[in-house]
């Protein structure tokens, strides 16, 4: 779905809730500007989508509803159910995502204490190592615990 649809589809969802919106109050909404808002009305009265109608009878150009034909109704709903199956589309690939990057973790996790662990044991024996062959200074830190002078 392009950014172009996405578009049309937020200013037929806006429209189909509130036809009376100005072009000012609905460039606001979608957060665009006016005249990108313009334009987009513009296109989607070319592709009879929408019809605008005057309901103040006069010649005040704020006074129109902007109304969805059947045609943009159709095509609202065609456009809802493409984004949405987008969005079900990301949503499953970063609920995969978040599994394997939890995965991950777990795994260095792992990894983390199983280097923890080696390294005490290699310290561990060589601090016993150490004691046993009368070399406890060699040890940093070994001989002060010991009692053992350097």
């Amino acid at each position: 779905m392009s950014p172009h649809e996405i578009a049309h589809l937020k200013v037929l969802e806006s429209l189909a809730q509130q036809p009376q919106l100005s072009l000012r109050e609905l460039a606001r909404e979608l957060g665009v500007s006016l005249g990108k808002t313009h334009y987009l009305m513009k296109a989607l009265a070319e592709k009879g989508l929408i019809k605008a109608s005057n309901f103040r009878r006069n010649d005040n150009k704020l006074g129109y509803l902007y109304l969805l034909t059947p045609v943009g109704v159709a095509e609202k709903l065609r456009l809802a159910s493409a984004y949405l199956a987008r969005k079900e589309a990301e949503y499953e690939s970063l609920g995969n995502e978040i599994a394997l990057l939890r995965r991950q973790v777990a795994l260095d996790a792992q990894d983390v204490s199983s280097a923890t662990r080696v390294a005490t044991e290699e310290q561990t024996a060589s601090s016993v190592f150490a004691e046993r062959s009368g070399k406890a200074a060699a040890v940093p830190g070994f001989a002060s615990l010991t009692g053992a002078k350097p």
